[in-house]
């Protein structure tokens, strides 16, 4: 007799449960199965994906420029193969590429070759023996210069020169032993500083009228003082010699190096001119342009006032241009227009459009930096009138649109910003469900009734993190100028991200020193570096400041999203571009005042590594 076990019936539930466990199993089965080796695979690390969730995972694949695999050590292990380049993080933290979604790369790249003041805090003796040193090099090297061989100096941080409130006029320049033209230019882009001789050979006298969105400085007499506000520098730099195809190539070169180490993969020049275009491009040819290029095609006020040519000059340089669709490589874009709609808010330029006018000191002798509690009271100046008026700002945007490309506004102050956000409603009224990205960048200084707007507008401010904190330009230049109603709400970051607004990050390099990590952490302490000095210690303004996710994602998703490019860049997830950077430390956990010490060990741009520090094991 033959013994048989009784076979025990299943009930319907659980043999449910065991296919839907099979399934499983096999599913993942055969997507192992399936997995075919990757280029690369980074492992055991801390993987900050800015994916929707800003998940965290152990491993990543990259095969063919894209990423293939986000997820755990032991799920990655199946895109390992014989020829796979396999990196241990060592729970090192990576990230996506950093997206910077406001800069000026050419000149910033040119300016690491110039006579360089480098933002430096400086006395009119330290500026003016800086200089003589430029003199002195060019003399040493044997160039023959004459009286009409100007010296361009770059990077003079006017706003922090030594003691507080100090002048400078052509005089300071006169004194140097050289009888050469020489134009200084501040940092911040809207001022420039010439010598007599500078003065003579641009045409600039009391005579001399003030270019719309310009200003030329004049004293008690009407005589210039060698100051030139926005426009005004025109006179100037149109007569500097004008740099080769070489000159730019080296320039955009020097560029990209910068960027590079600090691990941007993607930028916006964001007042391109053809032969900044053409530089990076070159370089493209060449196979050496090691980040996403897009360029925002600059239209002048004097251009605004025929709109239509103007867009078609812009719209002409984006067919020869733009490169269509993305790819794993980088290449390049002209999809934006630049617009400056004012100049900056500070002092001694005070060129910011305002709602209200800017404060003056009630003392007969005006003292220039009075302390911020004294009385001081409105003035007579708003600063400048809107660089485009209000219908011609209109009619330009729809151009703009309607040529499918898209605007960039530079606005410093709220009547700038207010002008700009009309502008922007009255182009999505003429056309609306059209998926236009339009950006205000800077917005030092909002309107509170205008921070919903942003949302309700689908307005990107592009912000500059780095100037949100305590500082000569902040502080003993701008406090007692805007009143304490102003300046309660000063660069407000924290205000415009609670009204819902999407932030992204731009650095405005070469207006500051490029330093991302640096910008990022004063996103979220609003603080300066201990090294500024007890008097610019603290907090500025009354702004809540940022999250670290929120301002990890400004300058990854959203400026991703301003670039039409947040399908492709910005987060770590299947399917991207395989666009990363691995940090020497995790900026999520570490005490916030150090993410500013934060070193990129590698640079990664579509799979391709562009960087990688000597610490770094390859």
């Amino acid at each position: 007799m033959t013994l048989t076990r009784p076979v025990m019936p299943v009930k319907p539930s659980r043999l449910l449960l065991l296919g839907i466990l099979f399934a499983g199993w096999a599913a993942a089965h055969a997507a192992f199965a399936a997995a075919a080796p990757a280029d690369s695979v980074y492992r055991n690390g801390k993987i900050y994906t800015v994916d929707a969730q800003d998940s965290v995972r152990e491993a990543i694949a990259i095969a063919g420029g894209r990423i293939v695999y986000v997820g755990s050590n032991a799920g990655v292990a199946a895109y390992v193969g014989p020829r796979t380049a396999v990196t241990d993080l060592a729970g090192r933290m990576l990230m996506p590429g950093l997206v910077d979604g406001h800069m000026h790369p050419l000149q910033g790249g040119s300016a690491l070759l110039k006579c360089n003041l480098h933002y430096v805090h400086l006395t009119v003796a330290e500026m003016q023996k800086r200089i003589q040193a430029c003199v002195d090099r060019d003399a040493a090297q044997g160039k023959e210069l004459g009286p009409n061989d100007w010296l361009e100096v770059v990077n003079w941080f006017q706003e922090a020169m030594l003691p507080a409130g100090v002048v400078t006029n052509h005089a300071t320049l006169d004194v140097l032993s050289t009888t050469r033209p020489i134009l200084v230019e501040s940092s911040f882009g809207h001022t420039a500083l010439l010598n007599a001789r500078a003065l003579t050979l641009s045409g600039i006298s009391a005579k001399t009228l003030d270019p719309a969105a310009g200003r030329i400085g004049r004293d008690a007499t009407g005589a210039p003082t060698g100051i030139l506000e926005d426009a005004a520098q025109d006179l100037a730099t149109e007569l500097l010699p004008v740099p080769t195809p070489a000159d730019d190539l080296r320039s955009a070169g020097a560029a990209l190096g910068e960027m590079r180490r600090q691990g941007i993969t993607t930028f916006l020049d964001a007042m391109a001119v053809p032969p900044s275009i053409a530089a990076f491009a070159a370089l493209q040819s060449q196979g050496k342009l090691s980040a996403r290029a897009h360029f925002a095609v600059l239209i002048t006020p004097a251009d605004g006032a025929h709109p239509r040519a103007a867009v078609r000059k812009a719209k002409a340089l984006a067919v020869q241009y733009d490169q269509g669709p993305l790819q794993a490589d980088p290449q390049i874009t002209v999809r934006n227009v630049k617009l400056f709609l004012d100049g900056v808010i500070t002092a001694p330029a005070l060129t910011g459009a305002m709602r209200e006018p800017y404060f003056v000191s009630p003392s007969a002798a005006g003292a220039a930096h009075a302390p911020p509690d004294t009385a001081w009271v409105p003035g007579p100046s708003r600063g400048p009138d809107v660089y485009f008026p209000a219908r011609t700002l209109r009619v330009l945007l729809a151009e703009i649109a309607r040529a499918g490309l898209e605007p960039h506004m530079h606005v410093d102050g709220d009547r700038a910003v207010h002008e700009g956000l009309d502008g922007i409603e009255s182009m999505r009224r003429r056309f609306p469900g059209r998926d236009i990205r339009a950006a205000l960048a800077h917005d030092e200084i909002v309107d509170p009734t205008d921070f919903p707007r942003y949302a309700a507008l689908n307005v990107i401010p592009v912000l500059s993190f780095q100037w949100e904190k305590r500082a000569p330009d902040t502080v003993d230049n701008a406090q007692a100028y805007l009143g304490p109603e102003r300046y309660h709400y000063m660069e407000p970051a924290g205000f415009l991200a609670g009204a819902g607004a999407r932030i992204a990050y731009g650095s405005d390099w070469p207006v500051d020193e490029l330093d991302e990590w640096f910008a990022l952490k004063v996103g979220v302490t609003r603080t300066n570096a201990p090294s500024a000095g007890p008097e610019y210690a603290g907090r500025l303004s009354d702004d809540p400041g940022l999250s670290r996710a929120t301002v990890l994602r400004a300058i990854t998703m959203n400026a991703s999203y301003e670039l039409h490019q947040d399908r492709e860049t910005g987060s770590l997830e299947v399917g991207k571009f395989a666009d990363l950077i691995v940090l020497d430390r995790d900026i999520t956990s570490i005490p916030a005042e150090d993410i500013a010490a934060t070193q990129v060990l590698q640079t990664v741009v579509g799979g391709r590594v562009v960087y990688q520090a000597d610490q770094f094991p390859r």
